[in-house]
């Protein structure tokens, strides 16, 4: 059954928002001093939004990861077949944001304790991960959700999943930068999937 988003993009008219957008809005060249980090948290509409936000973050691009199909579509990813979960490639600025950091706002941006899922957004393929590719990011990323588990914050177990970073593959034009392209029907799911309401419940007012 079809999800809300991918109704809101059937209405949008898919064929023209993609004619009318070229390359990746989001994307970085020439940078001298980056890192990539890799995280999924359902709608990558959404994560896209959330760290674009992060002082030092230069740039977000929406994709998927984790699956098993080289170069999917959106199709076949929001259809659950290939594996893959909606994720999204953060460039960042290592002298002006830590791995650690990111980890703080990827928590802070996600259900940690509902299983293949976010929100509205039910299957695997809207799972919340940590993609981690170095040993340094795999312990870090291990001791900042033991610490979450530690502190009892939560009434049910975590189930964010932390996996091995594989090939990330971009997303269609069209979904890059889509909050900022198409700011009422963005905003309209945001709203209707209950994100906002949700991430309040359970951090608090950032």
């Amino acid at each position: 059954m079809a999800t809300l988003r991918r109704q809101i993009l059937m209405a949008a008219g898919l064929m023209t928002c993609a004619a009318l957008t070229g390359g990746l809005s989001s994307g970085v060249q020439g940078a001298s001093t980056t890192a990539k980090a890799y995280f999924a948290g359902g709608c990558f509409w959404c994560m896209e939004e959330a760290f674009e936000k992060v002082d030092g973050v230069i740039a977000v691009v929406s994709g998927y990861m984790g699956g098993t199909v080289a170069n999917p579509t959106y199709e076949q990813v929001s259809d659950g077949g290939t594996g893959h979960a909606e994720s999204i490639e953060v460039t960042y600025d290592p002298t002006k944001i830590t791995y650690q950091k990111l980890l703080d706002a990827f928590w802070r941006n996600v259900d940690p304790i509902m299983p293949n899922a976010q929100f509205c957004d039910h299957g695997t393929q809207y799972r919340a991960v940590v993609f981690y590719s170095t040993d340094e990011e795999k312990r870090l990323s291990e001791e900042s959700k033991s610490k979450l588990e530690q502190s009892k914050r939560f009434p049910a177990p975590i189930v964010t999943q932390l996996a091995q970073a594989s090939t990330f593959y971009p997303a269609e034009d069209y979904h890059q930068d889509y909050y900022k392209k198409n700011p009422l029907r963005y905003k309209y799911y945001k709203y209707s999937c209950g994100r906002a309401q949700r991430l309040e419940a359970l951090w608090g007012k950032s």
